[in-house]
């Protein structure tokens, strides 16, 4: 048994690590901090909305957890700079970035403007690459770290009324394998975790309080449940932690098997 116990230590701990968590106020954010604070990490968690922050600072330090607490708009590109550095000074160093900001408008391609599409854009994929650039020098000098991009089903697949979310979340992943393979010299991992259809506050009401996307949803998930912020804690440990190491350029879809396809006696 304390063999067992050094080997999840060695592979999974991330005591004495840090982790930047952008988006940390929101369902999965929170779900991830939480998770890396009671796993060991000092976690610097980000947010717009300090309301939110202040929740989720209080859920890590109940889990037993250390947390920091950044807040900040990461529209513009120096934003995602001052973030980084901001997080560097309060955490130390920066073994850990993830990417989970985000934003959605859904609405048929015909009613998308062009603030529409630039708003996205900056909020789900242009911080993502900017925080990312940032973090890249500092995890450089230290001798490595771990990027872990937050993505959708939609970086795998298409979905109607989303136009330009699925846009940001395609480009996500391919942009995850970009900077795996320019990074991998800098003993940097960087990987995509694709949740599935997630019950969260944000997608509580405009997809589990609908009774048709609902049934829509469970019809085609083998697991016939919504998938929780939860469920991907085991995966984004995965991705955060030394059990990695070798494991670089991935999207890993936690979705209750909705991908897999499906068949007419579910």
């Amino acid at each position: 048994m304390a063999e067992k116990q050094d080997i999840l230590k060695r592979l999974f701990s991330l005591r004495g690590k840090t982790a930047l968590i952008t988006g940390a106020g929101g369902g999965i954010g929170r779900a991830l901090a939480v998770a890396f604070g009671e796993a060991g990490a000092l976690v610097g968690a980000h947010n717009r909305s300090q309301v939110a922050l202040d929740e989720t600072a209080r859920q890590i330090e109940r889990a037993g957890g250390t947390v920091k607490c950044l807040s900040g708009d990461l529209a513009e590109s120096s934003a995602c700079a001052t973030l980084v550095a901001e997080a560097h000074a309060a955490l130390g160093r920066l073994d850990i970035l993830v990417n989970c900001a985000g934003m959605n408008r859904r609405m048929p391609i015909a009613e998308v403007t062009p603030e529409d599409f630039d708003t996205i854009m900056a909020a789900n994929l242009r911080s993502a690459f900017f925080v990312s650039q940032a973090a890249q020098v500092v995890m450089r000098a230290q001798g490595g770290g771990k990027i872990i991009n937050i993505g959708s089903l939609t970086t795998l697949m298409g979905l109607g009324d989303v136009s330009v979310y699925g846009l940001t979340k395609a480009g996500l992943g391919q942009l995850t394998k970009t900077m795996a393979l320019e990074w991998a010299r800098d003993n940097i991992q960087v990987n995509c975790l694709a949740p599935g259809f997630i019950d969260t506050p944000l997608t509580h009401a405009s997809i589990w309080g609908d009774d048709k996307k609902r049934t829509w949803v469970l019809d085609r998930t083998p697991a016939k449940r919504p998938g929780l912020p939860e469920d991907l804690v085991g995966v984004a440990l995965l991705l955060a932690s030394p059990a990695s190491a070798f494991i670089t350029g991935q999207t890993i879809a936690v979705d209750g098997g909705y991908l897999a396809g499906g068949w007419w006696d579910a």
